[in-house]
């Protein structure tokens, strides 16, 4: 563990250097984040996943800058270049591009013209030049260089290959790129324009087909559609700052005469800034602007996947699940309150009024054989007509009809996991099994798909795959972990997200439970094989044992924990269920004399908490959703207010399915009557919102709402209802660029940024 990280960490998250020391260690020993959160709230200060998850990252950013540290002194040696005080700057360098700024004279390239112009004997004419004490390059002293044997044929090619010389050791200086770099990231401009001839090819980019933005203000989402549009070969992007601005930079740094040979120090300026130096600083630029994009990006998706997981759970109920379609049918699944498939068939309700009426006749008489409560219906193609059929048959009160969103079924459908859940079943019914499962409880289901797949994301094929999936991977842990697991119930694929375990543990688990029956103590799941005493810490907590022997093993009481409990129940003259029930004994527990070196009052209020609730599902109650009664786009007008659901976040805006095929966007400056810069401080994935239609085009299926309480209609609202045609994930609607400005981020012109943003 090294020190210096430690504290550089702590000064950076404003933490205490014990803290960042305690999280450290745990990682160290392969605590999970979730454990570390909820069980060792003494050691770290009660830091949360999210702190310590930022811990974790930057432990690893700065190992890499180690790594990368040690690889650039081992080459600088074994070249020959290595100084007392090139080791100083290497050892103090303290970023990335910084330590590259330093090795880049020494670090072997290609040959460039440079290269050549120094085989021709010529370094030291450009060394004369750099002078600039007053000599007329163009006489003796850039005569005295001329060498037919080795290519230089006369004065002016001499002098040319020195400014080649020049012009590369100015580009690679390190102050010059570091005040370079800052005026990139400071007046640099997204110069965005149409390819030639790719106007109508590339219409869904037309917003960008002339655009200009400051590089500090652009938001991630535009970044990221500018980058896509370059990439499909339909726009031209570049990121330039003033030139004039540069030169200037490069003659205050190089030019330090007034001369003939100044002159010629001027031209290797101009040459090697447009040729070397604005060439390098427009990658570094833009790869540091597509970082950024890729932190809000991914921030954004991992706040909505978040929201997603922990949405309500309709619980143990009797199920039917309905995969709607026109010409194919709707394919049902009855499924019991454990969630196992008891029926399936196919319906036709939208074919011809016979088969309706027979469609009619099989859901009735399914409710009342498999005595359902509810019917999940998928949101896709016929969902809204298939809602509207199940409303219409006079079907009995307590049989809640809800509409579910079904992103990513097909893809679980197809699935390894899938097919060895369903083997016999065919493609379209295990969409339909997905769907019912997913109201039951939309965490056990959606953690079968890849989340990439469930459509609640930005942009997430164009950012960084590897930083993209970390993320999404620490969301489904904590949210699992969070919740809890039922280890006599879960399916292999939930319980690997249980901290500790894994997918090889995970199997065994259930390899044990289906030879051994269900587990009776949390103690039992000592027996699965090859899970060991380290597994048994970081997992025990976060699973459920209902209805075992000891009442605490249905709550997120660790077992560690135990012995504290007994002794609180022996204290106040009763049983641990005794205390469980009775809210006035708990009441007279003095915590504090619970105390000791490896128990402190966060652990003992969290103990007392979860005897209040023992195994209370964390995540909101079940509500009934909503429906409109309009199907159509056409059916929409403006000043309409209708129900809505929340079906995407995203950084300018949030996606509400309103029942009409085609989700509708709420652009961020509608989003409230105050003023929002982050639209998830307002609205979340699948919340129920009332909205009010601005504008319906229907040639582009794209529509406005606001949550406004006194919206402007599109007509008479300043703002633009267009807007940039790239969408994220979404099935559905197209986005107008928003000026809010961007978070900070960590990079190598963070400082820069932050201060200018």
């Amino acid at each position: 563990m090294n020190a210096s990280h430690i504290s550089q960490i702590a000064d950076e998250l404003n933490l205490s250097y014990l803290q960042v020391q305690a999280v450290a260690s745990l990682l160290e020993e392969d605590a999970s984040i979730p454990f570390i959160a909820r069980y060792r709230k003494e050691a770290t200060g009660s830091l949360d996943e999210v702190l310590i998850a930022s811990i974790r990252d930057r432990l690893g950013q700065l190992q890499d800058l180690d790594s990368r540290r040690s690889a650039i002194l081992n080459s600088l040696e074994q070249h020959g270049h290595l100084t007392d005080e090139l080791n100083q700057r290497v050892m103090a360098a303290q970023t990335l591009s910084e330590l590259e700024d330093i090795y880049l004279p020494f670090r072997p390239k290609r040959r460039t013209r440079a290269t050549m112009a120094r085989e021709k004997g010529l370094e030291a004419l450009a060394l004369l030049l750099l002078e600039q004490n007053g000599t007329d390059p163009s006489l003796a002293a850039a005569a005295a260089y001329v060498d037919p044997e080795k290519g230089v044929n006369s004065s002016e090619e001499a002098l040319s290959g020195a400014r080649d010389i020049l012009a590369e050791r100015f580009g690679e200086d390190s102050e010059s790129r570091g005040r370079m770099r800052r005026l990139f990231a400071e007046k640099g401009k997204f110069v965005c324009q149409v390819a030639t001839g790719k106007e109508t090819e590339g219409i869904k980019y037309k917003d960008y087909f002339d655009w200009k933005e400051p590089v500090p203000h652009a938001p991630s989402h535009r970044i990221l559609a500018m980058r896509r549009g370059e990439n499909e070969d339909i726009l031209n992007l570049s990121v330039i700052p003033p030139e004039t601005d540069a030169i200037q930079i490069l003659e205050s740094l190089f030019v330090t005469g007034a001369g003939e040979d100044a002159n010629q120090v001027r031209l290797a300026i101009q040459d090697g800034y447009k040729r070397l130096l604005s060439r390098s600083m427009e990658t570094e630029i833009r790869l540091v602007t597509k970082e950024r994009a890729d932190v809000e990006a991914i921030r954004i998706f991992a706040d909505n996947l978040k929201q997603l997981l922990l949405a309500p759970p309709l619980g143990a109920k009797k199920t039917i699940g309905l995969d709607p379609g026109f010409r194919t049918g709707c394919k049902l699944v009855c499924l019991d309150r454990q969630g196992k498939i008891i029926y399936h068939d196919t319906i036709y309700p939208h074919l011809s009024d016979s088969q309706t009426r027979l469609a009619a006749e099989k859901v009735m008489e399914l409710c009342s054989r498999f005595d359902i409560e509810a019917i999940a219906v998928g949101n896709g193609t016929a969902g809204r007509e298939t809602e509207t059929f199940l409303r219409s048959i006079g079907l009995p009160r307590q049989i809640s009809v809800i509409m579910v969103n079904e992103s990513g079924a097909s893809i679980y459908s197809a699935s390894e996991v899938a097919r060895e859940e369903f083997p016999d079943l065919d493609l379209t019914v295990r969409g339909a099994v997905s769907i019912a499962r997913r109201l039951m409880d939309p965490l056990s289901e959606l953690v079968k798909i890849d989340p990439k797949s469930i459509g609640v994301g930005q942009y997430q094929h164009d950012v960084d795959q590897t930083a993209l999936k970390q993320a999404l991977d620490d969301v489904v842990i904590n949210c699992v972990n969070h919740v809890g697991v039922d280890v006599n119930q879960a399916s292999a694929q939930l319980l690997t997200y249980i901290s500790g375990l894994g997918p090889q543990l995970a199997r065994n688990i259930v390899l044990h439970r289906n030879e051994n029956g269900p587990f009776e103590s949390r103690q039992a799941l000592k027996k699965v094989k090859r899970l060991g005493p380290k597994a048994f810490e970081q997992a025990a907590g976060f699973l459920r044992i209902r209805e075992g022997k000891n009442p605490l093993d249905a709550s997120a009481v660790h077992p560690e924990s135990y012995p504290i409990v007994d002794a609180m129940a022996k204290d106040m003259d009763c049983t641990v269920p005794d205390l469980i029930k009775n809210p006035e004994l708990r009441s007279r527990i003095d915590i504090s004399r619970y105390v000791s070196e490896s128990v402190g009052l966060p652990t003992l209020k969290d103990i007392l908490n979860e005897l209040a609730k023992p195994g209370r599902d964390p995540r909101e109650p079940f509500e009934t959703a909503f429906t409109s009664g309009v199907e159509k786009m056409e059916d929409l007008r403006v000043g309409m207010k209708l129900p809505g659901i929340i079906t995407n976040v995203t950084a300018f805006g949030a996606f509400v399915d309103i029942g009409v095929h085609q989700d509708g966007l709420i652009h961020v400056s509608e989003l409230s009557d105050r003023f929002v810069k982050n639209p998830l401080d307002v609205v979340k994935v699948t919340q129920k919102v009332q909205v009010t239609v601005l504008d319906v085009d229907l040639d582009r299926k794209r529509i406005s709402l606001s949550l406004k309480s006194t919206p402007e209609s599109a007509a008479t609202s300043r703002r633009p209802v267009s807007g940039p045609p790239v969408q994220p994930v979404s099935k559905k609607g197209v986005k107008r660029p928003s000026r809010e400005k961007p978070a900070p981020f960590n990079n190598p012109f963070a400082d820069i940024f932050n201060n200018h943003s």
